[in-house]
């Protein structure tokens, strides 16, 4: 069983690594690939070229058993799209590996925006990470879209390759990576709010300055 977890990573912090941790042994996951984009299609672009967010991902989930590094939309041409994304995995992985796409609750309010995302559903689990005890979205398309695919039970995703929906109670912190790049251009640290090992290469590489 693999997790899937994608954005910028520009930079990579606290914010992404707990929650990823949570769903690796909650879900009891064989790994979680962390998959930095190259294009972004929903979101602004990064401000970090592709070779130092990669280098920065390196530093951060190295020391992890379980965290693995995918370039595969680093080494694709175009916008990243997550439906291309999970078909080549799928040519990886066969058909009938349970890959769980792990996306946060306000990329999840955008879901029917996406590219293909019925097909996507498809092709993978998808596992909203969200705070312990906070309800549904309220959306009323996304609420039928869960009363569709929708399940209670964890372990139940494990019996097929994809077509369910799972909120997932994660730790969360009020981190973003805007809100750390905004603390350098003010010449302030954004110490723990990420590893140490980042910090060191944005330090050395004068990153967000």
């Amino acid at each position: 069983m693999i997790g899937l977890l994608g954005g910028t990573f520009d930079p990579v912090h606290v914010g992404h690594l707990r929650p990823a941790l949570d769903c690796l042994q909650g879900l009891g996951l064989d790994e979680v690939r962390f998959i930095p984009l190259n294009v972004a299609v929903h979101r602004p672009q990064p401000l970090a070229a592709a070779a130092m967010r990669l280098t920065m991902l390196e530093a951060a989930i190295g020391g992890q058993t379980g965290f693995v590094l995918d370039r595969r939309e680093l080494d694709r041409a175009g916008g990243s799209f997550s439906y291309d994304t999970l078909v080549s995995l799928r040519a990886d992985v066969g058909a009938d590996k349970p890959l769980y796409l792990l996306v946060g609750a306000d990329a999840f309010a955008g879901f029917l925006s996406w590219y293909r995302p019925l097909e996507i559903l498809e092709l993978a689990h998808l596992v909203v990470m969200r705070r312990p005890g906070h309800g549904s979205v309220a959306d009323p398309f996304l609420r039928n879209l869960y009363l569709e695919y929708g399940c209670d039970e964890p372990a139940s995703l494990a019996e097929r390759p994809g077509g369910r929906i799972l909120y997932q109670d994660v730790t969360q912190v009020s981190i973003s990576s805007t809100r750390i790049r905004q603390l350098i251009a003010r010449g302030l640290s954004p110490r723990y709010l990420l590893p140490e090992a980042v910090l060191a290469i944005i330090e050395r590489e004068g990153l967000y300055r």
